[in-house]
């Protein structure tokens, strides 16, 4: 039987409830959020969806419609590898860590909004629209190519839903990125205005200073830091 005095001094170092059974810690793992914490991610979660879904409807009826006055190509196959984007933001897995912070987010905001809001115009591309559809074309199965991949670990925010290591990945440890790259230039040669410029060529910046904002979180995870020493450059190889 315990005496008096060893049950006292169990009440004052352990929880009330907590007497008599194991304490287990996931060490390396984001502890579990309180529930408010967790209702309101899930609030954020959903207005994000709501949000990329909006802007992805907006882009679709600007590049629909600009295919019917011109017949070009290039604006639909962007079109297509945003629809990508948001298919599998619809379905992610669950991050074991996530990055919440006000510069992952605002990375985040701004490679994200860009290419919604450009604009097809009815101008003359700088090359023939067939050449700016093989470009967009091979930038666009770079990016499914990366995607899949990915598989259900894609996400928005920086976060570490699994460490992916095959495909295009033992190129560069962010191919989806190089694929943005190449279907925003060849846009940006089929639609050559000031606005699409202004707005690809800060989305494209967003891109890169997401890379190391994501590596941050994702090298926590010694899988990842193994990665990395395998697989030398980030997006552009031999540049960066």
């Amino acid at each position: 039987m315990k005496t008096a005095a060893i049950a006292n001094l169990e009440s004052r170092v352990a929880p009330a409830g907590t007497v008599g059974r194991d304490i287990r810690l996931d060490v390396g793992l984001e502890p579990a959020e309180p529930a408010a914490a967790g209702a309101s991610s899930d609030v954020a979660d959903n207005i994000a969806r709501v949000m990329i879904i909006g802007l992805f409807t907006l882009m679709a009826v600007r590049m629909g419609l600009n295919y019917i006055e011109t017949g070009r190509f290039t604006g639909l196959l962007l079109l297509l590898s945003e629809a990508l984007v948001v298919v599998l933001t619809l379905f992610r897995r669950p991050a074991v860590v996530i990055d919440r912070t006000l510069r992952a987010r605002l990375l985040t905001i701004t490679a994200m909004i860009g290419p919604p809001l450009v604009r097809p115009t009815a101008l003359t591309p700088i090359v023939p629209d067939a050449v700016t559809v093989a470009i967009s074309t091979v930038g666009l199965l770079v990016i499914i190519a990366g995607k899949m991949s990915l598989g259900r670990s894609f996400g928005l925010i920086p976060a570490n839903r699994g460490i992916v290591s095959s495909g295009l990945y033992r190129v560069v440890r962010h191919p989806i990125y190089l694929g943005y790259l190449i279907t925003h230039i060849a846009f940006l040669a089929s639609n050559p205005v000031a606005w699409n410029i202004s707005l690809l060529v800060t989305t494209d910046i967003a891109l890169l200073l997401r890379a190391i904002c994501e590596e941050k979180t994702l090298a926590q995870d010694a899988a990842y830091r193994d990665y990395q020493s395998r697989v030398r450059w980030r997006v552009l190889p031999g540049l960066f």
